[in-house]
């Protein structure tokens, strides 16, 4: 016997409440059901209500089935070749259980939804986060913090007294507070593949929360998004799933979009991944988002980013195998991921339309893969690996302008192939980026202090009639052309350039760049 009806009452249809805000009871289930369930190991959406038909809302019954899973810790899977509707009430599915979506369709729809910041799923902890008031100071590279844990844990620290990633440009702004976030374990050692990256005179909040040892997996499930039609402005949806627990593998995920017009309102990632670490998904499809314009606020039409893959405040991120359903050359779609805050991001066997990190990531590996128009942008510190993979981007790296084209650290591209532009003709630039010297980001910036190049292939064969040849650095300050420009904020030069095995298409050499003087100290090795 089904319990829909029993169970009425834990829908929450008169008070409209969130079911995932709340602590419910199941009293109403007879002990004998409690038992079958428990026996078993699992539940189904169908046995809390959902009708899996496309059309009935199942929303709350989803979220029902996850609390008595999460309650009484058992799986939660999905009916196979069921469609769940899932309107735009507010309302969350707490995922804290093994979840099997399996061939389930999932129908998202955004076109009137009550709250755009609800997620549909988070997938969270049943551990509960502390701060610390014992540590007041923190130092680059500290290996302890002294402290006594109950477990291994995730630390974020704030100092909302010190302002960095002063954006500069069309979406200028004053800047996030100074943020890092690292693991320790339970006696407070530093793990330090993934280290403190800045010296915190004073902390304003530090928080730690306490990594779940056993992994929590999600499989399958075939997702569409109708999509909003609201103004095209910076009013971020995040119907999405949330992944704010440590040790979670997500797998054999499916996204698609559909309903896309002449306007809508960004989206914020439909896997978004923030506050945890050692995170992987795997196997998984993903769906690029048009790429719509508005107002920034220098006042001037800016391209709209929206995500599909959104990573913040997150250590360990992996994406295994992960493809997406429009072409990687397209721009009329934006680019696949944005993250901020980050550390150890991996890109392995995937095949999407861009790598970005904003305000920073501290380590990232791009290995056996292919990157789209919108190629690799990034930011941070720390050492930064391409390897075995194809970038059809404008160049390999785009230092981002707005956060100060910096890395304070290594970049080594080895055995890769570099197809400017896709094959469109413009001349072929390595690094780029752009920095005047006179805007303040909140930071020293950077160029990498070594770059190693090795077995490269520049297919650079459909280029401009004018090419000179491909160049490691872009005309990064078109100003400084001799001893007369003046750096407010002076730019750290890259000290040294290895190159090895480095081929072209069209026959001609690799330069140093268009603007010789900027680079003139740079001791560029060939073949060493």
């Amino acid at each position: 016997m089904r319990y829909s009806l029993l169970l009425t009452f834990l829908l929450f249809i008169s008070s409209g409440l969130v079911y995932a805000q709340t602590s419910p009871t199941f009293d109403n289930i007879p002990p004998k059901q409690v038992a079958k369930f428990k026996a078993a190991g699992v539940v189904s959406y169908r046995d809390f209500g959902a009708k899996g038909d496309g059309i009935t809302d199942d929303g709350d019954a989803i979220a029902t089935t996850h609390a008595f899973a999460n309650a009484n810790r058992l799986k939660v899977k999905a009916e196979p070749n069921a469609t769940y509707y899932i309107s735009g009430k507010e309302r969350t599915a707490l995922i804290q259980t093994d979840t099997d979506w399996g061939t389930a369709t999932f129908i998202i729809d955004d076109t009137d939804v009550q709250n755009r910041n609800a997620s549909v799923f988070t997938v969270s902890s049943n551990l509960q986060s502390f701060k610390l008031s014992t540590v007041s100071s923190l130092k680059r590279n500290q290996k302890k913090i002294e402290v006594a844990l109950p477990s291994a844990c995730l630390i974020t620290v704030t100092n909302s007294n010190v302002k960095q990633y002063i954006r500069f440009g069309l979406n200028q702004n004053n800047g996030s507070s100074q943020t890092d976030i690292f693991v320790v374990d339970k006696n407070g050692n530093v793990d330090m593949n993934a280290p403190i990256i800045w010296d915190f005179e004073q902390i304003t909040d530090i928080t730690a929360l306490p990594i779940d040892e056993k992994p929590l997996k999600i499989t399958g499930g075939r997702f569409t998004t109708i999509a909003n039609k609201a103004e095209s402005k910076y009013t971020y949806y995040n119907r999405n799933i949330a992944v704010c627990r440590s040790n979670v593998l997500i797998e054999g995920l499916e996204h698609r979009i559909t309903g896309e017009g002449e306007h809508g309102a960004p989206y914020g990632g439909f896997i978004n991944v923030g506050d945890c670490a050692y995170v992987t998904v795997k196997n998984t499809l993903l769906t690029g988002h048009r790429t719509y314009s508005t107002i920034g606020a220098a006042g001037k039409p800016v391209s709209m980013g929206t995500y599909d893959l959104s990573v913040n405040r997150a250590v360990n991120v992996s994406f295994v195998n992960c493809t997406q359903t429009n072409s990687i050359d397209d721009n009329t779609y934006w680019g696949i991921l944005g993250s901020n805050f980050c550390k150890n991001l991996l890109y392995d066997r995937c095949t999407l339309s861009r790598f970005d990190a904003h305000q920073g990531v501290a380590n990232a590996t791009i290995r056996n893969s292919t990157l789209g128009h919108m190629g690799i942008n990034a930011i941070g510190s720390g050492t930064f690996l391409i390897e075995n993979s194809t970038i059809r981007g404008r160049s390999i790296v785009n230092l981002r302008s707005d956060y100060g084209s910096t890395w304070q650290g290594e970049l080594i591209i080895r055995n890769c192939v570099f197809i400017p532009a896709g094959g469109k003709p413009i001349s072929a630039d390595l690094i780029n980026g752009s920095y005047s010297g006179q805007h303040y980001f909140g930071y020293t910036c950077y160029m990498p202090e070594r770059i190693t190049i090795e077995d490269l292939r520049i297919d650079d064969s459909q280029h401009p009639e004018n090419y000179q040849g491909p160049a490691i650095f872009a005309n990064i300050n078109p100003q400084l052309t001799d001893n007369s420009y003046r750096e407010k904020f002076p730019y750290v030069i890259t000290k040294e350039v290895v190159l090895r095995n480095v081929t072209t298409t069209s026959g001609k050499s690799i330069r140093v760049s268009n603007n010789p003087f900027m680079f003139r100290e740079v001791k560029v090795m060939v073949g060493q």
